[in-house]
């Protein structure tokens, strides 16, 4: 039997007394409502209300309390919801029978990073990536420490899914992105997501890695004739690197999943993970093994079946046979709204192994797509 879980801000609940049984209506088993997230401008097309909602910066949806907020780093609520709207969103969608899973985003926050240009992750050109936090850097680690501390607290969810669990990188990155005329390929670009900030070099130096060479070779084969893999523009060096950079990922969420199980032990835990060892971004790297109570593994199939079943099946490989496997599948542009198209996607990766489909999005579809979608899951 297939979990069904879509995906919704809690700006798409609160204030629309319909919200919750028309998520319910598609037949699914469970909401990812978001608890922390990034900057973003989102239609609401279903609202009694407005159209539109701009998110001017990442924020925390349940209470930011003083009390709890001792580090450096505090997340700043935000003043286009009320301050504990997943609170009021939890409530209505668990009135129409749906348990809550709190979509946490841990590593990805503009304001913060903005704020604090020393815990970025810094390229080896010395770029910022101002979105991008590295969890390489304790002050990020405590950071997200606490955030997960409070959604568990106080937003009670019956599951936390983790996104951005570990390292942002050069991809995923800013407004009106420009940088595809560079035509950097997969190589150049998981290059140009080596950090050099403090945190990472004391992790190199403690593997017993040349910083400046590292630097100086990943300048020249961004600028140069891409190789095919990481590993062969690194040369010896590879495997160490590759070590730093997963342990940095594995660390983070070892300490998280801990603090959600001593927090909330019968809580499912979900993470955004990605198999590929060189991953930086939402869906971080969870190569080359899980050893933490992680139930599920999600993995992104925004580029469809034909690039994405490769991903799912390596990372079955690394979840194991005991862990939930989810499709994170998305239903909006350039998906067609058409139930058949959507439904025959979500065959091909349930017949690949998968358990569960996250869907993305059941806030921003318009109503023809929630109908394809309600169409499509009930048909399976």
């Amino acid at each position: 039997m297939v979990t069904k879980v879509p995906y919704a801000y809690t700006w798409d609940v609160v204030g629309d007394p319909a919200a919750a049984e028309r998520i319910a209506s598609l037949g699914v088993d469970a909401v990812a409502l978001a608890a922390s997230y990034h900057t973003t401008r989102a239609a609401t097309p279903f609202h009694p209300q407005h159209r539109m909602v701009n998110a001017a910066h990442a924020a925390c949806y349940v209470p930011v309390r003083e009390s709890a907020w001792t580090g450096r780093l505090t997340p700043p609520a935000p003043n286009w919801a009320p301050g504990d709207s997943f609170g009021e969103a939890r409530k209505a969608l668990r009135s129409a029978g749906l348990p809550v899973h709190a979509w946490t985003v841990l590593t990805h926050s503009t304001h913060l990073g903005s704020a604090n240009p020393d815990l970025l992750v810094r390229n080896a050109f010395g770029d910022l990536y101002p979105y991008a936090l590295c969890p390489s850097n304790e002050d990020v680690v405590e950071y997200c420490s606490t955030l997960v501390r409070e959604v568990v607290t106080l937003g009670e969810p019956e599951g936390v899914i983790l996104e951005a669990c570990g390292p942002l990188g050069f991809f995923h990155g800013g407004h009106h992105e420009k940088t595809d005329g560079a035509d950097w390929g997969k190589v150049h670009q998981q290059l140009l997501s080596l950090c050099f900030c403090s945190g990472c070099l004391a992790r190199y130096a403690k593997a017993d890695i040349d910083a400046s060479q590292l630097r100086a070779v990943a300048m020249s084969t961004v600028d140069g004739q891409a190789p095919s893999t990481v590993e062969d523009a690194l040369g010896g060096v590879a495997e160490r690197v590759r070590d730093v950079r997963t342990g940095i990922a594995a660390d983070l969420r070892s300490l998280l999943v801990k603090e959600i199980r001593a927090l909330a032990p019968e809580a499912a835990i979900s993470v955004h993970g990605n198999p590929d060892p060189w991953a930086a971004g939402p869906f971080a790297t969870i190569a080359p093994a899980l050893n933490e109570e992680i139930d599920t593994v999600v993995v992104s199939c925004w580029p469809g079946p034909e690039a994405s079943i490769p991903g799912i099946e390596a990372a079955r490989a690394i979840a194991g046979a005991d862990r939930g496997l989810a499709a994170y599948v998305l239903t909006l542009p350039p998906r067609a709204a058409d139930a058949d198209t959507l439904r025959a996607e979500f065959e091909q990766y349930l017949a690949a192994g998968v358990d569960e489909l996250h869907v993305y999005h059941a806030g921003l579809a318009s109503p023809a797509r929630l109908t394809a979608v309600r169409e499509a899951l009930s048909s399976l």
